[in-house]
């Protein structure tokens, strides 16, 4: 018996169910009856909020009284907030229930610091949406749905990927042609996103004829929406977003609710205690047209604009540069002040640090990123000595950089030319920098060196303006440079030479062979005196105590002292005095004693021969 009451029992439940869903009865009293104690609140009252309230924009370029926080939400009833709906001017029903209420209640406990960022933002994006719906002639509350996607983030991103303002899928963006891409996405874009949101809002409502199954379509997507008027039966045409209530997911469920109090609070937050935090300098824009490629440092930098206000003004841009070219040109937006200020310097932008960011577009194997972290003379290590040493290669191979590093601070002047460079023997990076009148970080950043260390007969690519009669002489006087420093050296063998030949000489030799060496024994005294003659080293960017010494072949100390420094701060364009060599006149007088002994043995010799002959 037991079991038979509760069959008929669930069999009874079955059939009224049953008749419900095919006879929805009265909407209207659906409307304002309906309840549901198991709301799920969007992404846009927890995430999207918290990131628009610590946003750059918030935290610098707006003020508020407070009122929310030093005032209480008064207690409002029931009819209130039905008159108050009521009122409003709109084309779309707004009715009221259990449900609306518990959002509006939510705006107004938990959500009154973000209420009143959202009044102050809309004083910015109202305007776009207005005209956006305005163009397509649609309901102007419909104003009111990036309240409820994004919290009027423009850089909100769901769970599922829809991204902007509107909460664009990527799919359904670029269907309504919107671009999205790495350095792209035009769902983040306010004027272009609101017009095509406007697109797709009149087609649904094309597709349905009611505001309420277009909004719940928007959410969803008219699948999700038809699939729910299936299962509720009866005419399709006579159903509207409350009849289908129970046969969406829960998350379209507080769609259309939640639009309502969202129309609702954006009129009546006064009634709550709400002030709107206000900017403290006028949001007037304008547009800029963009052919180039151009980073958003290169205009924060020369406009002197915030990087962040670029941001929050151009979400669309993904990555702070906006790809620019003679086929596609990209809207700048900008504050009404700088656009022109924009138009008149843009031959200044476009060439600020261009290096830095220019697009690379040739690559050869074996090349790697420019490691800028290390600047030239800033660790001895790094620094050429002027001899290349053997394992100076080997380690350019070792130290692949483990991420791409910033590319050089250099700028580049329009009207530089390109050269190829072809390393001399004992010639350092810096002697090329000299002569090509550019910066050490130039020359490695152009290729693509990680270290200061390069090799004789290797290429190097260089940008330089100094022209060729210039160049020429610079090179010359770099040659002669280094053949000076390498002159102790040669001097050594050269004061060798003579005690060689004299021991090998043979009596046939004439007296021009003599007059040879006593040129090349003054040849040597002189280099080897003005080797022990004080010099003045002028600092070039980049260099060191450390490569200055081992340069001039003495020690960091020995410069210390000789120029009264107490540390190794150096600046470049200042002149060091750097001291003699240590032991250069003693090596001067020790070869010079050493040639004359091998000429008074040499000396001796010949005349015993000729005394036994």
């Amino acid at each position: 018996m037991k079991k038979r009451l509760i069959y008929i029992a669930l069999s009874l439940t079955s059939v009224g169910f049953s008749g419900f869903a095919k006879q929805p009865a009265n909407v209207l009293d659906l409307k304002e009856s309906i309840t549901d104690n198991s709301i799920i609140y969007p992404e846009s009252f927890e995430v999207d909020a918290q990131k628009m309230l610590e946003s750059w924009y918030m935290r610098n370029y707006t003020d508020t009284d407070e009122r929310y926080r030093t005032s209480t939400n008064p207690n409002t009833s029931d009819e209130m907030m039905r008159q108050r709906l009521a009122d409003l001017h709109t084309v779309i029903d707004m009715p009221y229930n259990q449900i609306v209420r518990s959002y509006i209640d939510r705006y107004m406990e938990k959500g009154r610091p973000m209420v009143a960022s959202l009044l102050g933002l809309s004083i910015y994006y109202m305007p776009i949406f207005e005209q956006a719906l305005e163009a397509e002639q649609l309901p102007q509350e419909l104003k009111y749905l990036p309240v409820i996607e994004s919290a009027l983030n423009p850089n909100a991103v769901s769970r599922s990927g829809a991204g902007g303002l509107w909460q664009f899928m990527p799919a359904s963006a670029k269907g309504y042609g919107l671009e999205v891409s790495s350095l792209v996405d035009e769902r983040r874009d306010p004027y272009k996103s609101s017009r095509m949101a406007c697109k797709l809002l009149h087609d649904l409502y094309d597709t349905y004829g009611d505001w309420s199954l277009a909004i719940a379509a928007y959410n969803c997507g008219p699948g999700n929406v038809n699939k729910a008027i299936r299962r509720a039966g009866g005419d399709p045409k006579k159903h509207d977003f409350w009849s289908i209530y129970s046969y969406l997911s829960p998350e379209t469920r507080g769609y259309v609710p939640m639009f309502i109090a969202a129309n609702y609070v954006m009129n009546y937050y006064k009634e709550h205690n709400i002030s709107p935090v206000l900017p403290t300098r006028p949001l007037v824009t304008d547009t800029v047209g963009i052919s180039s490629r151009v980073h958003f440092d290169q205009i924060s930098k020369v406009l002197d604009i915030p990087k962040e206000e670029l941001r929050i003004l151009n979400p669309q841009f993904r990555a702070d540069i906006i790809p620019g070219s003679a086929q596609h040109q990209y809207m700048l937006i900008l504050p009404s002040q700088q656009a022109q200020a924009y138009i008149m310097s843009e031959p200044e932008i476009l060439a600020y640090e261009a290096a830095k960011y220019a697009r690379r577009v040739n690559a050869a194997p074996g090349d790697l990123y420019v490691d800028e972290t290390i600047e030239a003379g800033d660790d001895p290590l790094l620094a050429s000595s002027g001899s290349n040493a053997g394992d100076d290669e080997e380690a350019v191979e070792d130290d692949l950089p483990s991420a791409p590093p910033a590319r050089t601070n250099s700028s580049m002047n329009p009207s530089a030319r390109t050269v190829t460079h072809t390393v001399a023997p004992n010639e350092t990076i810096n002697d090329i920098a000299e002569r090509y009148r550019v910066k050490v970080a130039d020359i490695r950043s152009w290729n693509s060196l990680r270290r200061n260390a390069v090799r004789p007969g290797q290429k190097l690519r260089i940008e330089t303006t100094v022209a060729d009669a210039q160049l020429a002489a610079n090179t010359k006087s770099s040659a002669q440079s280094r053949q000076v420093q390498s002159a102790p050296n040669n001097n050594s063998q050269a004061a060798a030479a003579p005690s060689s030949a004299s021991r090998q000489q043979k009596k046939a030799e004439t007296a021009s062979s003599s007059s040879t060496k006593k040129n090349t024994r003054q040849q040597t005294a002189r280099q080897t005196q003005k080797a022990a003659t004080p010099v003045n080293h002028e600092i070039k960017s980049g260099e060191s105590l450390s490569v200055i010494a081992r340069k001039h072949g003495v020690t960091v100390e020995e410069l210390k002292r000789a120029n009264n420094l107490k540390s190794d701060n150096i600046r470049a364009g200042e002149t060091l005095k750097v001291p003699a060599k240590k032991g250069a006149s003693a090596s001067s007088s020790s070869k010079s004693s050493a040639s004359k002994s091998s000429k008074s043995k040499s000396s001796k010799k010949s005349s015993s021969k000729r005394k036994r002959r």
